[in-house]
């Protein structure tokens, strides 16, 4: 299909790379560190989400070429290495990311439907698996289809989460129940420390840098549209997060975060509460996912045009992604849904975001002398994401110290890979002179 997104498709992207399994998932954690004040977490991780999207913007204007992070870093670096492990990084992050939105959907759908079991088999990773499988089906359709679906699933999960929200507001204002922790702000470094957990459901919006090509107009609509889906997610998420905290009790937050939301709703939207927060948690997971796979694969195929991925992934000269690139990335993503380590892989994709989001911000703030550039706001970016990594790594030590180690694990094992793959030249003419020498 030649039709390429326009502005709606492109903001339904972004925001469907947002808004999916994360409210679900990271709001009981972020409720858990910093209660009331949550919906101010969530301000921080905007804040510094917006300041990488400025940066990332003025990176692609002063760029020769398309292609997002590892672009950047080797036009303005000049170190193909660096970039390529750059590229490795990311794309775990975003099977990562979409193995924590299929396990998401596959929950929802299991407590929709009361069932648990079906032919002796676990009903979750079943329907997680045949989730992904059939978004990879979708891809296979185009830009224009994927662009259509992305539409509908983001209208319908948006609307009923505004739906919930805003109701929510009305009903707690109007009984006195909302809490915004106003006593708290200036003392305590809680929703500093939960901006940095809830990093990874602001990480959507930069997937479209890798969909440039399937973009019309690009040099006018990519940049609106991570002006205008950031600050929606924001909100969102603010609003989600105020009407929660304030409606469900502090346990069940924590303890159940994924049906914090239905249990929250009750007071004022009664039993169809459930049923309405279940179908639009399988929107959000399902257009995370679409939109995720969608964009990785184009930054996958992009790392091919490089050769900074083995021809084995796909070919660089496909039209729109490679097909045995989707099924890579699906096949990968099934299985770390069905039998990885979620928590682990999903809090290294969180800080991998920071990581790159941190150092792009740095790149555009090194730019600082062109005229396009304001030094400001690439300068936040920096201090923010500096700040959150040592965070994020202090919060898993201290309280999920088993998934501290598998992150460290993960991140050994991918700069292990990484650097066997782009120093394979060095390592063979070492080996070589080992086999003389010997």
């Amino acid at each position: 299909m030649t039709e390429k997104l326009g502005l709606t498709e492109a903001v339904s992207i972004a925001l469907g790379g947002m808004i999916g399994g994360g409210i679900f998932a990271v709001l009981g954690v972020v409720a858990k560190m910093s209660g009331s004040l949550s919906w101010a977490a969530f301000v921080v991780a905007g804040v510094v989400a917006t300041c990488a999207g400025y940066s990332y913007v003025q990176l692609n204007r002063l760029s020769d070429s398309s292609g997002g992070s590892v672009t950047y870093i080797e036009e303005f670096l000049g170190n193909p290495t660096f970039a390529g492990m750059a590229g490795w990084t990311l794309l775990v992050g975003y099977v990562g990311s979409m193995a924590m939105y299929a396990f998401a959907f596959g929950s929802f759908f299991e407590r929709l439907v009361g069932v648990h079991h079906v032919a002796g088999l676990p009903l979750r990773p079943v329907v997680s698996v045949v989730a992904v499988a059939g978004f990879v089906g979708l891809n296979f359709l185009g830009a224009q289809a994927t662009g259509t679906s992305e539409n509908v699933m983001v209208g319908l999960k948006v609307g009923v989460l505004l739906l919930f929200g805003l109701w929510g507001l009305y009903y707690g204002s109007t009984h006195g129940k909302l809490e915004f922790g106003r006593s708290q702000l200036g003392l305590t470094v809680g929703p500093v420390m939960a901006a940095a957990v809830s990093f990874v459901a602001f990480q959507g919006w930069q997937l479209l840098t890798y969909d440039q090509d399937d973009i019309e107009d690009v040099e006018t609509i990519l940049p609106k549209a991570i002006y205008v889906s950031i600050p929606i997610a924001t909100f969102v998420y603010v609003v989600v997060a105020v009407v929660t905290t304030s409606l469900a009790k502090s346990s069940v937050v924590q303890n159940h975060p994924e049906t914090a939301l239905a249990v929250a709703a009750r007071p004022f939207m009664g039993s169809v509460g459930f049923t309405l927060i279940a179908v639009a948690a399988l929107f959000s997971t399902g257009s995370a996912i679409n939109a995720t796979l969608f964009s990785s694969a184009r930054f996958a195929k992009g790392m091919l045009q490089d050769d900074l991925l083995p021809s084995e992934v796909g070919r660089a000269d496909a039209d729109g992604a490679p097909a045995r690139t989707l099924l890579v990335l699906g096949a990968l993503t099934a299985a770390f849904t069905t039998y990885g380590s979620l928590r682990g892989i999903t809090s290294f994709a969180s800080l991998s975001f920071i990581v790159v989001f941190g150092a792009m911000s740095y790149l555009a703030f090194a730019q600082r002398d062109r005229e396009e550039v304001r030094a400001a706001v690439p300068a936040v970016g920096v201090v923010g994401t500096a700040l959150f990594l040592p965070l994020m790594l202090w919060h898993l030590y201290a309280d999920q110290r088993s998934v501290f180690f598998s992150v460290v694990a993960i991140a050994v094992a991918v700069v292990g890979v990484e650097l066997l793959y782009f120093e394979r030249e060095k390592i063979e003419d070492g080996i070589e002179s080992v086999e003389r020498w010997v």
